[in-house]
């Protein structure tokens, strides 16, 4: 419900959580629909969803034309290396409407103050990322 709180697609998140709390590795979309007790097609767009933010992994399952799906190694971190890039333009973004609206307008100080929100993380994410990658080898986490 969090997850959906903050306005990720419920399904998605129903579908994304049963799968991180499943033992097995993978998971078909009528496994995934039998322990939501929801059809299999109403999995369908939510998985869909999710491997597009590399957050499922879809592999095929052998003998069979069905496929199953995994949690990525590092979904987490996946999913924030290629928020990466939405950082940039959205200080970009702030920064055009800034200097169009006017430094001295009060709109113009609430864009400049959200390029700068999103230049300092920008600038701060890739040593962030370095230091989960460094932490991670120290600990042993998979």
């Amino acid at each position: 419900m969090m997850l959906s709180d903050w306005g990720f697609p419920r399904m998605a998140a129903r579908v994304l959580m049963t799968v991180m709390t499943a033992d097995e590795d993978v998971l078909t979309s009528a496994d995934i629909g039998e322990r939501l007790g929801v059809s299999p097609a109403a999995v369908s767009g939510a998985v869909r969803y999710l491997i597009q933010l590399h957050m499922l992994a879809r592999e095929h399952v052998p003998g069979t034309r069905r496929d199953a799906y995994r949690l990525p190694s590092d979904a987490w971190y996946e999913v924030t290396v290629l928020k990466t890039t939405l950082f940039k333009m959205l200080a970009d973004l702030a920064d055009d409407s800034a200097k169009a609206l006017g430094a001295e307008s009060v709109s113009g100080r609430r864009m400049a103050a959200m390029r700068d929100y999103y230049m300092f993380v920008d600038a701060e994410m890739p040593k962030l990322l370095e230091r989960w990658r460094e932490y991670k080898i120290a600990n042993g986490i998979d």
